[in-house]
């Protein structure tokens, strides 16, 4: 008699964690921590439109996701991320999405693939094109996807959050640490974040080679 090993879900999702989320030293060596003021940027979206931060008059901050095409983890979270603007664009913190890789490095994530993800799946947020990778590099971005909650103050863009947008790869509503959602709520009442930082879970921003 034959026996058949059954894979689960999990096991599938364990699998993909373990094909595309690989240790190593990567770029970025530095980077913006929670208290620091970001940069503010202008960079292209799938429109051909140049975006920057200080377009956004009325925005109380930001919510800054480095993710792409290609990462299977990134994939997971689209959903996840057009509900965090259709959640929080209207109170003021909208979604700016940054694809950070080097298409030679990654050919699906050129700006044409760009586009017709964003076509696809409907995004309701700009989508940009990080292609000298100097705000990912600034930033200290380091995966896709990574979170940076900005809050908008007198002297600038303050970073309150760094990290991941929840604690379940493969299901957000079984989540039970929604982090992104948990730091703009505190942010909005004028609370301090509890979970300032966590471990971004994703795929290695595909740099340029020197």
């Amino acid at each position: 008699m034959k026996y058949y090993k059954i894979i689960t879900p999990i096991a599938i999702v364990a699998a993909i964690v373990a094909l595309y989320v690989t240790p190593g030293s990567g770029k970025v060596e530095s980077g913006y921590v929670v208290g620091d003021l970001a940069r503010d940027f202008k960079l292209k979206d799938v429109t051909g439109k140049q975006v920057s931060l200080s377009d956004y008059k009325n925005a109380k901050g930001f919510i800054v996701i480095f993710t792409c095409n290609s990462c299977p983890i990134s994939q997971m979270y689209e959903d996840r991320i057009i509900t965090l603007n259709e959640k929080y664009e209207s109170k003021g913190y909208p979604v700016i999405a940054i694809n950070p890789n080097d298409p030679l490095q990654q050919p699906s994530d050129s700006f044409d693939k760009m586009k017709e993800r964003s076509k696809e799946k409907e995004f309701n947020f700009p989508y940009l094109f990080d292609e000298t990778q100097v705000i990912a590099t600034a930033y200290g971005a380091s995966r896709t996807p990574h979170v940076f909650l900005l809050n908008k103050e007198t002297d600038g863009n303050r970073v309150k959050y760094i990290g991941a947008i929840d604690n379940n790869l493969k299901d957000g509503k079984m989540a039970d640490k929604k982090y992104v959602e948990e730091a703009v709520e505190a942010v909005m009442r004028g609370d301090d974040v509890s979970t300032t930082i966590t471990k971004a879970i994703g795929c290695t921003i595909k740099w340029k080679r020197s």
